[in-house]
């Protein structure tokens, strides 16, 4: 839904695509569909615009608990809190220990 995108990108600060598959799936979907509207230029935005594309890593991963492989490959709910907080420049060590429990 590109309008949806554009809407997203027009009016936060952060975009955050999450996906269980490797880099140059649905993260370099929604980067070419906002690229091709001009929405990552600098004078489009009075302020630019932060994306963060979070994938599978792409090394190999030994069979465990679904839980547990998430984790290991930075796709857990903390994880993705984590790099929200560092996307949006409040990456500090208070914050970042709130959401480590």
């Amino acid at each position: 839904d590109e309008a949806l995108l554009a809407q997203l990108a027009r009016n936060h600060e952060v975009l955050l695509t999450v996906e269980e598959g490797a880099k140059g799936g649905f993260g370099a979907f929604v980067l070419h569909a906002l690229a091709e509207r001009g929405l990552l230029d600098s004078d489009s935005r009075k302020s630019g615009l932060r994306i963060r594309t979070l994938t599978l890593p792409d090394i190999f991963q030994e069979h465990d608990s679904p839980e547990k492989m998430y984790v290991q490959a930075g796709l857990d709910a903390r994880s993705i809190a984590a790099a929200a907080i560092k996307a949006l420049g409040r990456g500090d060590e208070r914050a970042l220990k709130l959401i480590a429990g």
